[in-house]
């Protein structure tokens, strides 16, 4: 089954009445890093009544709505984590807590990032607002409106017969393979992004598109949409500096891919799920 967000999270702009609770959950980042509390190996974000007794300074709090009916509240901040707390990067919260959880983070991470980004306006240098209704900055001396930034990107696993092309990008360690992925271009489709990045990153044609789903990327705003193609032609050739090594890997022998969090390997694993039917 393809992973998407539950119904046990519900977005909300305007707090409740009710949203100053202790339990509620504050998903408190300083520069960033997430502040938390490990429980049993397991991070989780500080609850309002433990926050209140940190020394760590908010500059700017935000509602985003309640996760099993608790509130929940994104917060840019900076300060000394005492002992018993952590702060640490969001990316390593993947694979160590449910997957819906890491996506509210990344919700925050996001909307804090937002945030900081867009305290002046970008067209007249005014300082902005916070919008009245929505989930915007508003600028009170042009009105121009700052919603949060979304990057679409795809990201796609190339099929040929039983074998799947899969890239290692040349920031990664060795070993360690993916899906091929880019931003879209202004001006593209999603289908033409999907044949100008295969054919820049490994230079070969595809055809065949098929949408399977997409997934927020809190590093740092994508939204990626993801898709299976058919290989159509031509050689493998690496793009400089992007790409050191693709290879076609058999369906049974995978190398060392990213893990179930990532919709890389969602892409990876419906492909061997429906290779081994397949054939049984």
């Amino acid at each position: 089954m393809w992973p998407t967000e539950p119904d046990s999270f519900e977005s909300l702009v305007a707090a409740p009445a009710d949203a100053e609770r202790d339990d509620a959950l504050y998903f408190a980042y300083l520069g960033e890093e997430i502040l938390c509390i490990s429980e049993r190996g397991i991070p989780r974000p500080v609850t309002r009544d433990e926050f209140r007794w940190l020394d760590v300074e908010v500059s700017w709090r935000t509602f985003l709505g309640r996760w099993e009916g608790r509130p929940c509240f994104a917060l840019a901040a900076s300060g000394n984590v005492p002992e018993g707390f952590a702060r640490v990067g969001l990316r390593a919260w993947l694979g160590r807590v449910d997957p819906a959880f890491f996506y509210l983070a990344g919700r925050a991470k996001q909307i804090v990032d937002w945030h900081r980004d867009h305290r002046y306006c970008g067209r007249c240098g005014t300082e902005t607002v916070d919008h009245g209704t929505d989930r915007a900055k508003e600028c009170p001396r042009c009105g121009m409106v700052s919603y949060p930034r979304l990057s679409p990107s795809i990201i796609v696993l190339v099929r040929r017969g039983d074998e799947m092309l899969l890239a290692r990008n040349a920031n990664w360690p060795t070993g360690m393979f993916s899906t091929l992925a880019g931003f879209v271009e202004p001006g593209e489709s999603i289908e033409q992004t999907v044949h100008r990045e295969v054919e820049e990153e490994v230079g070969i044609a595809i055809t065949n598109l098929r949408y399977l789903g997409s997934q927020s990327w809190p590093f740092p705003n994508s939204l990626m949409l993801g898709f299976h193609a058919d290989y159509a032609g031509g050689d493998i050739v690496c793009q400089d500096d992007e790409i050191a090594e693709a290879h076609w890997f058999h369906y049974a022998r995978p190398p060392n891919t990213p893990g179930g969090t990532a919709i890389s390997g969602w892409l990876i694993q419906a492909f061997i799920d429906e290779m081994t039917a397949a054939a049984e």
